[in-house]
């Protein structure tokens, strides 16, 4: 019944904002919001992606291949981090410059189209992590409709589910520049080679993880139940020969699994 209440409050909410305008990542919750604005407003909501070097090709070709099914109005624009000044260096308030070039643009096409209100995906799960890209989002008066409805990841999942939505189960995702240890710099060839490390490892039946970049060292992470797999002396040489031809010095494997947030464990210490 919970869940019921807070998809309502979620209808009536963007009901009441009449047009809108979506930042569109083709994630579990920006698809979410899209379907559920989509159905309440129809052809007053444009869904807005960002084509970046921060955002491998293929989660933009799902998010086309949703938005194409789903019939919605549809923007893609280029938002490029590393050519933003401070972006590359790789500061701890990195997200802050990513998300206020990203919604900075955005605005411009809510106002081209004479739309009041812009919505990301934030959930309320967001709130319990470092995230200095929501300051961006509160300058720039971003509304986040799924966090205001109260929902959570499971929520959304759940509901994703129930309506069909093929994002349902798929792994969160965070843009690539959130694999670098802060300070170290971010430049389009490593961001390159955590992208082909990370598909090879999605190649080979992996779902939840993450390829974090060290330098010369890849440190792996994966979903907890699949950390056992590593104990295959076979893969643990594919994947050693693999990273090393992507560019890595040396391979290694996270104890402790895949988490979101993992760098930001090292803030303040």
């Amino acid at each position: 019944m919970e869940l019921t209440n807070k998809l309502d409050s979620l209808k009536s909410s963007i009901k009441s904002m009449e047009k809108l305008v979506i930042a569109f990542s083709g994630g579990v919750d920006s698809t979410f919001l899209l379907k559920v604005a989509y159905d309440v407003l129809k052809d007053n909501v444009i869904a807005v992606t960002a084509r970046s070097s921060t955002y491998p090709e293929r989660e933009y070709k799902e998010a086309v291949d949703f938005i194409t099914k789903l019939g919605a109005k549809h923007i893609t624009i280029v938002s490029e981090e590393l050519d933003i000044e401070g972006f590359s260096s790789n500061p701890v308030n990195r997200c802050y410059y990513c998300k206020k070039e990203l919604f900075t643009k955005i605005q411009e096409i809510a106002i081209q189209n004479n739309i009041k209100y812009i919505a990301d995906g934030s959930n309320v799960d967001d709130l319990g992590d470092y995230r200095p890209g929501m300051q961006a989002l509160k300058e720039l008066q971003v509304v986040s409709p799924l966090r205001e409805a109260g929902m959570t990841k499971d929520d959304i999942r759940i509901l994703s589910k129930d309506m069909d939505l093929p994002t349902w189960d798929k792994q969160a995702f965070a843009c690539l520049s959130s694999r670098f240890p802060y300070g170290q710099e971010i430049t389009r060839e490593k961001l390159e080679m955590v992208d082909k490390a990370e598909q090879f490892l999605m190649d080979l039946g992996f779902k939840q993880l993450r390829v974090r970049h060290h330098g010369d060292v890849a440190r792996i992470e994966v979903a907890a139940h699949d950390r056992k797999k590593f104990f295959d002396e076979e893969l643990m040489d594919r994947v050693y020969a693999r990273f090393k031809e992507i560019g890595f010095m040396y391979v290694s494997l996270d104890l402790k699994g895949y988490r979101t947030g993992s760098m930001n464990e090292a803030i303040g210490k």
